[in-house]
């Protein structure tokens, strides 16, 4: 079984900055890759970032790259996203998963419970 617990949500001002933490419960967490994806109220569920297993390769969405960073320790079993010039426009609940890596989030086996990012203009 594998549990994934977001934080680092919060309230910020456009153009500030926020870090995420995804911690992952389990052994194999150095086995799955590992994406962010939010979902804002009203719209569907949206792939933002995602890291390879090894941490060798990430893959972020048109909206967010160059502002987002996506990383992993595996020692820690944790994985990052951290988030620059944030707008309005980012403001959603941010959930990490552990699957395939890939940008369909039905190539996810695990999820969190989610953490809610406020950005206001």
């Amino acid at each position: 079984q594998v549990q994934l617990v977001e934080s680092g949500g919060g309230l910020v001002q456009a153009g500030g900055s926020l870090r995420l933490s995804c911690a992952v419960s389990g052994r194999t967490f150095s086995s799955y890759a590992m994406g962010w994806f939010r979902q804002a109220p009203g719209k569907e569920r949206e792939f933002v970032a995602a890291i390879s297993w090894r941490g060798g390769s990430t893959y972020y969405a048109a909206s967010v790259k160059g502002r987002f960073t996506i990383s992993r320790d595996n020692a820690k079993n944790t994985v990052y996203l951290q988030m620059n010039s944030l707008k309005p426009e980012d403001t959603a609940v941010y959930y990490c998963a552990a699957g395939s890596g890939a940008v369909d989030p039905y190539k996810y086996s695990y999820w969190g419970q989610g953490t809610q990012v406020t950005v206001s203009s």
